[in-house]
């Protein structure tokens, strides 16, 4: 079997039946769940094993095996189905306990009915349409969150569905126990990248900390010459150096004094367990530049950044990059630069200063070095590209006070229409759905930030999937979004979060 991209995490398959179809019944049933769940964990759609579990007929067995769930590291979540009838009033217990993600899979072990054959013993032993209703009762009178697949366990359909949900629940997974390190603080009198960092932690699991430049700087200085060497070997082989960055070139030092950077930070970041981190043009101390193709170069190895101390950002491009392992298309730090208002259909042009991932270049990067009008240090090296054409989706998390905000927006990325020569940084030139008006007037009414997470590789349900597992606020903007629906989607939501407040 091929390795599976997350498969250091598990997926746990527990079926549930009733004691009073006797042995010989639960015999099969255990039979037919443990083939169900090998069936998963065989499938290239889910990027993480399966493992079955044995058939749960008491509330004392279904309280146990959510118990050790809970206990165990390598379990991101649970899938939960009834091969029989099972008595929900037995999984109140385990239900209350249970502390991981849980999907709820509505299926059936035959397909097709064999219809000259049916009696009562078949029908004894394929009630899912029966025992999945009564479990969803429960499920619903307890407020359970949980995501709900509707589908037959070979179809390829239901296996995506399952495979989407369990990338959430491995992003969710990592947010519990991420660490972001803040370099400095926000960029001052900005209102947007800032946020209750204790409400983070306690919502989300994310630990965000802060530390001065120059325990950076420190660790900047320390970098061996052995680790620059190789650091340029690597930009060598991977880049396209510009003349003046090559080993003759009148701005090598510069480059030099990059990759003494990305070791420093590198070093700083793997000896404090941190997959996330934050910098701000505003507070360099002794760094001579401003960090550009370091953090580029960290983020393509999947850690999350932010810029200007966005540390919500930085922790949500971490469990975005987690969500996508083993995807084709990338997922990078962006923001919403400038628009286009030529043509028929407005066009956005996302970028930054220097820090765009290179996991969604298309083609090579250029590594190059321009002067930054801001910061007051040194010219920053930084690689420079456009990204690929295609589907995608850019996604934003904001503080409203009273509650975390995600907001998706689905997006078609398209090459540039011409050469953008004199544009020394990274970009990504996307048309929004369902047009550039309805969606920038829904982003604004709802508070959406400047600064994103782009992804090419991740679509608008994983997110969706992550919100319901974290119990977090999800506005989707799509091909079928509306202006006035989406205005009441936004009253709506305000009262229902600020009444679960006291629930």
């Amino acid at each position: 079997m091929a390795a599976k991209a997350l498969g250091e995490h598990e997926l746990w398959f527990v079926a549930g039946s009733h004691a009073l179809y006797g042995e010989a019944a639960l015999t099969v049933v255990d039979a037919d769940a443990h083939e169900i769940a090998t069936a998963l964990d065989e499938s290239p759609a889910l990027p993480v094993r399966v493992v079955h579990k044995p058939v749960v007929i008491s509330p004392e067995a279904i309280r146990r095996v959510f118990m050790e769930a809970n206990g165990e590291e390598k379990c991101v979540g649970v899938v939960a189905w009834m091969h029989t009838f099972s008595p929900a009033k037995m999984w109140i217990g385990g239900l209350s306990a249970l502390q991981k993600p849980l999907l709820h899979l509505h299926t059936q072990f035959n397909a097709a009915l064999p219809w000259s054959e049916i009696d009562m013993d078949y029908m004894n032993l394929h009630q899912s349409a029966h025992g999945d209703r009564e479990f969803g009762f429960v499920q619903t009178r307890m407020g359970v969150a949980r995501k709900t697949v509707v589908g037959h366990w070979r179809d390829p359909a239901t296996l995506e569905r399952i495979g989407t949900w369990s990338r959430a629940a491995c992003g969710w997974r990592e947010a519990q126990q991420l660490k972001v390190a803040r370099f400095g603080d926000n960029m001052r009198e900005v209102a947007v990248t800032e946020g209750d960092k204790v409400e983070a932690q306690i919502r989300l699991g994310v630990a965000v900390n802060g530390f001065g430049v120059g325990d950076l700087v420190d660790a900047v200085s320390s970098v061996s010459e052995e680790t620059i060497e190789s650091l340029l070997a690597d930009y060598e082989q991977h880049y396209q150096l510009v003349p003046e960055l090559s080993g003759d070139g009148a701005r090598r030092g510069s480059l030099i004094e990059a990759a003494r950077i990305e070791g420093g930070l590198r070093a700083f970041l793997t000896s404090g367990g941190f997959g996330a981190f934050t910098d701000t043009f505003e507070d360099l101390h002794g760094l001579r530049q401003l960090p550009g193709i370091a953090v580029q170069r960290l983020t393509a190895d999947g850690y999350g950044f932010g810029a200007e101390g966005d540390w919500k950002t930085a922790a949500l491009l971490r469990i975005l990059k987690v969500m996508a392992t083993g995807l084709p298309g990338g997922t990078s730090f962006m923001e919403d630069y400038t628009y286009d208002f030529a043509g028929d259909e407005p066009l956005v042009l996302g970028a930054h200063m220097l820090e765009i991932c290179p996991s969604i270049a298309d083609g090579q990067p250029s590594c190059e070095i321009h002067p930054l009008s801001i910061g007051g240090r040194e010219d920053p090296v930084r690689l420079v590209f456009s990204a690929a054409a295609g589907p995608a989706v850019v996604v934003a998390m904001l503080d409203l006070g009273d509650r975390f905000r995600l907001l998706v927006n689905e997006i078609d990325t398209i090459s540039p229409p011409q050469a953008l020569p004199k544009l020394p940084v990274a970009r990504a030139l996307w048309k929004p759905k369902p047009d550039f008006a309805t969606a920038t007037e829904a982003w604004l009414a709802a508070g959406g930030p400047h600064h994103t997470v782009f992804s090419a590789a991740l679509d608008a349900e994983v997110i969706a999937d992550f919100a319901e597992i974290a119990g977090i606020e999800l506005l989707r903007i799509d091909e079928h979004t509306r202006i006035r629906d989406f205005r009441n989607e936004l009253r709506w939501n305000q009262a229902y979060y600020r009444l679960a407040q006291g629930l």
